[in-house]
This record gives C-alpha cells, sequence and structure tokens, in this order.
C-alpha cells in the first residue's frame, strides 16, 4: 500500500502531513499526482469524500519555490463560502512550515477588508466565482504572475448559476497557465466549458458517477405529507444514537419551518443553515457542529458538497433530491474515513419517483420501513405542498350578434389612414393659418 513518503515531498510539507496524523493518500490522490506534476490540464472526476482537496494541493505545493511576486500564483474556485473557509484552512495547515500567504475571499463580507489582504500580497487565493469576479473587474485582483487555476466542484458551481461568473474570470486569464477541474459528474456543460478553455486535459476518473457508497446504510420511509415528515423526525430524534446528524431540505422555507419545530422539542441542539443566513452566523453554526455544541443542523443543498465534517452519524433527507447524483453527495457527508454512516429519508408519493431514479444510478435499493405507530399522521398539506391551480386561459368566443347599416357608416369614418409619419396624418399648417393663430394669440395677452 502507498504512503505519502512515496511522492517524495518536500521535507517541510511531508512534516505538516505527518503532523495532522496522515499516512496513505486515496486512490484519486495518487492517480491525480503524476498528471498535475506533468504540467498537463486535467479533468478529475470522483465523488464527494474522496480527498480531492488534497489531490490538487500535494502536487502543487511539491512543484512550490519562492518567487517575488504579490500577486497570486494559484487561484482556487469553489462553489460556498463554506468550501472557501475549508479550504483555506486545509492549505494553511499543509503549508504550516512553508512561506506561502493563503487569502480566501467570499461574497456576504466586506470588500474593502478582503481588498486590503490582496492588496498586501497573495501566494494562494480561495474564493467563490462572484467575489472572484468582482475583485478581478476592479483590477484589484491581477492574474500576471498565475500559474495555476484550480476549480473544484465544477458541476456544483455551474448547478448553483455562477457559469457566467467563471467564463468571465477565464477570460480574463489570458497567459499560458495549467487548468486542473474536479467534479463528481459529467455534464454537458461541464464538457462545454472544457472544450472552449482547457488544452486537451487528461482525465483522471476514480469511479462513475452515482457509484454507491457501501459504508452507508440506506434507509427509507414512504410518508404522506411535510407535517408527518416533521413528527417522523422528532420520534426518530429520541435515539440517542443520532449523535451528529445533517437533516436536509429543498427549500429555505422547508428549513425555517423544521427548525422552528425542533425547538420547541430539543431546544438549542440544532442549528439552521441556508443561503439566507448571514455569513457569521452560518460559520458560527459550522463552528458550533464541528465542536460538538449542537447535535445538527438543518440545511439546504449548499452543505451537500465538498465541506469536510467529521463523524457524522446520520444524514436525514426530509425531502427527497430531484436529481439523484445530488442524493448521492447528501449521503456521503456520512460514512467518511474509513466509518460507517446511516442515510435516512423520508419520501413523500410525489418524490417516489425521484427514489427509484436514484436506485437505478446506485445500482441498489433503499431498505423501506413502516412508519411507527407513535407518530401522527398528519392529514392537511402546509401551503407549499399544494399544487398551484392550472389557470386556463379563456378565449373570446367571436361575436355572433347583426349590427345594423348605422353602425358601418360610424366604423368606416372612424378609420384612420396611416400614411407614413405625423406629419402626412395631420394637415400642415399654411402661412395664412399662421397668421390667424397669431392674431387670436395677440388678442388673448391684450385681456
Amino acid at each position: 500500500m502507498a504512503t505519502f513518503n512515496d511522492f517524495n515531498l518536500p521535507k517541510s510539507l511531508q512534516k505538516a502531513i505527518d503532523e495532522m496524523g496522515l499516512t496513505t493518500p486515496t486512490p484519486i490522490q495518487e492517480r491525480a499526482m503524476p498528471v498535475i506534476l506533468s504540467g498537463r490540464d486535467m479533468m478529475g472526476i470522483a465523488q464527494t469524500g474522496t480527498g480531492k482537496t488534497f489531490a490538487y494541493l500535494l502536487p502543487v505545493l511539491k512543484q512550490w519555490k519562492f518567487a517575488e511576486t504579490h500577486t497570486p500564483r494559484v487561484v482556487i474556485i469553489v462553489p460556498t463560502r463554506e468550501l472557501v473557509v475549508q479550504v483555506v484552512e486545509v492549505v494553511e495547515k499543509l503549508t504550516q512550515f512553508m512561506s506561502i500567504r493563503t487569502v480566501g475571499v467570499y461574497g456576504g463580507t466586506n470588500i474593502n477588508t478582503q481588498k486590503k489582504l490582496v492588496y498586501e500580497g497573495v501566494d494562494i487565493l480561495v474564493g467563490t466565482p462572484g467575489r472572484t469576479m468582482d475583485l478581478a473587474l476592479d483590477n484589484v485582483l491581477r492574474f500576471d504572475a498565475l500559474q495555476k487555476l484550480i476549480i473544484d466542484e465544477f458541476d456544483e458551481i455551474l448547478n448553483l448559476g455562477f457559469r457566467f461568473q467563471v467564463t468571465s474570470i477565464l477570460t480574463m486569464m489570458k497567459g499560458k497557465r495549467q487548468n486542473i477541474l474536479f467534479s463528481a459528474t459529467m455534464t454537458e456543460d461541464v464538457d462545454d466549458i472544457l472544450n472552449e478553455y482547457f488544452d486537451f486535459p487528461e482525465e483522471v476518473s476514480l469511479a462513475p458517477s452515482g457509484t454507491p457508497l457501501e459504508k452507508i446504510e440506506q434507509l427509507g420511509y414512504h410518508v404522506p405529507n411535510f407535517t408527518t415528515k416533521v413528527n417522523l423526525l422528532k420520534h426518530i430524534l429520541k435515539n440517542e444514537e443520532l449523535e451528529r446528524v445533517l437533516i436536509f431540505v429543498n427549500s429555505k422555507r422547508a428549513a425555517d419551518f423544521v427548525m422552528e419545530h425542533l425547538e420547541e422539542d430539543y431546544p438549542e441542539q440544532f442549528g439552521v443553515i441556508h443561503s439566507n443566513k448571514s455569513q457569521n452566523y452560518r460559520l458560527n453554526t459550522m463552528a458550533s457542529f464541528k465542536a460538538s455544541e449542537i447535535r445538527g443542523i438543518v440545511t439546504t443543498d449548499v452543505m451537500a458538497r465538498g465541506l469536510d465534517i467529521p463523524d457524522i452519524t446520520h444524514v436525514i433527507n426530509i425531502e427527497f433530491t430531484e436529481t439523484p447524483e445530488q442524493y448521492i453527495h447528501r449521503i456521503g457527508r456520512t460514512g467518511r474515513a474509513e466509518k460507517k454512516g446511516i442515510a435516512i429519508s423520508f419520501i413523500s408519493p410525489k418524490e417516489q419517483e425521484h427514489q427509484v431514479e436514484a436506485e437505478v444510478l446506485m445500482e441498489k435499493e433503499i431498505t423501506l420501513h413502516a412508519i411507527p405507530e407513535e407518530v401522527e399522521i398528519a392529514k392537511e398539506l402546509l401551503p407549499f405542498e399544494k399544487e398551484k391551480p392550472k389557470i386556463k386561459k379563456l378565449l373570446k368566443a367571436p361575436k355572433t350578434e347583426t349590427v345594423g347599416p348605422a353602425f358601418h357608416e360610424k366604423k368606416a369614418k372612424n378609420k384612420k389612414v396611416n400614411l407614413g409619419g405625423p406629419g402626412k396624418r395631420k394637415p400642415q399648417k399654411t402661412g395664412k393659418n399662421r397668421n390667424a393663430q397669431k392674431s387670436k394669440a395677440a388678442k388673448r395677452k391684450k385681456r
């Protein structure tokens, strides 16, 4: 079995890895190393939780040499603010015995503070697409010395609607550089970007998209409506084995609804994270969860990708995802680092189709259980569950009443002929008419 010592890393980098207690590289780290070291553009396909951050950082840092420059030599683009913070933490741990300046930039915080940090000098910049583009457009962030561009979780970046920002950043990077891209899935949009901006990238694929995660036990309940799902959640959480829990929903409104009801039975045990929450609130909630000060987090898919939160025992899908790949990303938050995990999904009648799609992709069925008798089955649907009524467009029926000759005579008088311009529609004023108007105006002044 390979070890990090086989990578022949610089002593300063190997020492940092040793202090982190790491010995064995993951398959994607082994396969990416020679390709990135070769200098070729690379497209890496690997599902979440496979060690992609180390896969691109280790070869980049192995080649690191001191250079007199204040602009970044490496730019890393990731989809979310939380992921920026996480990647910066990893870079700082790996470079603790190296002289490398790392800056993280993201929205939701003071841009002037980030401008000041960039002006002071940066070697590795980690950022979200929007804030990175803003700093580049303001000419604060320059790419003159850029050697490597790394885009992580690229399919999720596109899913979040950042295609324009990414292509804008790529267009601003004029010089020759190495492009490294990681994605959990290979979509047509990803392929389009590769064809336009990458130079014959070499593909490094760990496993087909949707490979089942064998260390995760997958359970499910067919539940009639959302209120019953909340009742079932409260019942399941009575089990103390659910120590560190991520609870996923599909919308911010649903997240707030679940959080409000959890507070009734489990006060101050859970936090909530979605895009409407402030940056400080989100980071503080994440820190509390990592420190085991709270039991779990209710969240949208903003936490389904990339984030490395250790020892999550359970993932609960209150709502099933609409795409099977996203289901795999969600449940991949547990069962990490050789540990086992449990994923529980509450599946409404409308979501059963999505359940089947995920099972087909994984080639594995979710084990279904009956709802416990103690759980109250609600009958009423919440407003956001109800189908919006389809409004039929009513066509006006043609008038059938008979009209007399007087109507046709009036209609003919009202017809206007457009002769091409305002001057043609009104008779032009002659000299006589103009003199008459002047005379009238003079009389009015005398009055």
